[in-house]
């Protein structure tokens, strides 16, 4: 019997790593009246209103984005789930008018900073 041994080295340039840890589209903003501040979130925690939190469907809980839009950006932490728009990201009202908005934001970009560990 013949053994063959295969090595190989795969190469990935930054960029397409990135790239692949990327969103993009529209963002929307939730807690929007004081109504939801002091809530419990999908994670457990308490929605801070005040806090550079968002919410995001599939990403694990913890996951820290980098949120850019219109020349400015941001760095949050997803801490619930939603949204339950045609929107990839709920941002808190925080993170909201740091970006400048107050309701659906578009050509958002998120790109994954840390993954989170908490499902």
């Amino acid at each position: 019997m013949k053994r063959m041994v295969v090595t190989g080295i795969v190469l990935l340039s930054l960029s397409s790593v990135a790239e692949a840890h990327r969103l993009s589209g529209s963002a929307t903003y939730y807690g929007g009246s004081d109504r939801l501040c002091g809530r419990r979130t999908a994670s457990g925690g308490v929605l801070n209103c005040a806090a550079m939190t968002a919410a995001q469907r599939t990403l694990p809980f913890g996951t820290v984005l980098i949120v850019q839009s219109g020349g400015r950006s941001l760095q949050v932490t997803v801490t619930d789930r939603g949204p339950f728009t045609g929107a990839f990201l709920d941002l808190s009202p925080a993170a909201a008018s740091a970006l400048g908005c107050r309701c659906t934001h578009r050509n958002v970009t998120a790109t994954i900073v840390q993954m989170g560990s908490v499902a």
